[in-house]
């Protein structure tokens, strides 16, 4: 069950990064502007991910900080696939997000 769980939150992870990538290839903006938000945003979201949130982070937080930053990531995804057109998809994103994440911390899987 916890190998299904930590499957599903490494698939989460890059649907977040493809979330932040669809926002920015579906702005209505000159193609430059899109390609920058489209390779820029899931870059952000990827250093801010690795810096705080990866197993060997170079910003080692406690817990809460560290689950407060991967909640943000995911509420930020969940925004972007918003203003891309996807509401449900973006909120499904988030939501699935918890449900895994409190399963994990259930089975006592570190944050």
């Amino acid at each position: 069950m916890k190998a299904t769980l930590l499957a599903l939150a490494f698939l989460l992870e890059l649907a977040l990064l493809v979330a932040a990538g669809w926002w920015g290839f579906t702005l209505d903006a000159r193609w430059p502007a899109r390609l920058l938000a489209g390779l820029g945003a899931p870059l952000l979201i990827a250093v801010v991910w690795g810096v705080f949130c990866s197993p060997r982070a170079n910003v080692p937080l406690p817990a809460p900080a560290k689950l407060g930053v991967q909640a943000a990531c995911f509420l930020t995804g969940g925004l972007l696939l918003a203003l891309a057109g996807r509401p449900v998809p973006g909120a499904v994103l988030v939501a699935v997000w918890a449900v895994d994440k409190a399963l994990l911390t259930a089975l006592g899987d570190p944050v």
